[in-house]
Formats: structure tokens, C-alpha cells, sequence
């Protein structure tokens, strides 16, 4: 019985799933946005505190999938 081994079986590939990406805008940007979101009015507020500093907050209407 030669030439009998195991079957080996081919690997499925990962499906593809595309990923969310958000842009990341500052204060000025939310303050004058057209359609004010919660996230982005709770950092502009917490951005006019005397010495804040931030990075940024994702905006919801810059999504995209990559």
C-alpha cells in the first residue's frame, strides 16, 4: 500500500472583510459642522476648557471602507 498517506487539505482563505476608517478632526472642524454629532460637541465643549489638550475625536461623516 505505497503511496497512501494522509489527505491534506487546502487552507480556505480568510474572507475579506472590509475595515471602517473615520478621519480625525479637531475642535475648529466640529464647531462648524453642518451636522453636529454628539461626540464631536462633547470634545468641542471639552476643548474650550483653559489648558485642554487633544488628539482629535473620529468624525462619523468621513467614513469609508477600505
Amino acid at each position: 500500500m505505497a503511496g497512501k498517506g494522509k489527505s491534506v487539505k487546502k487552507k480556505k482563505k480568510a474572507t475579506e472583510r472590509k475595515q471602517a476608517v473615520m478621519k480625525l478632526v479637531l475642535s475648529d472642524t466640529c464647531k462648524v459642522c453642518k451636522t453636529p454629532c454628539a461626540r464631536g460637541m462633547r470634545y468641542y465643549e471639552s476643548m474650550q476648557k483653559p489648558g485642554a489638550i487633544g488628539n482629535g475625536v473620529p468624525c462619523i461623516l468621513t467614513k469609508t471602507y477600505v
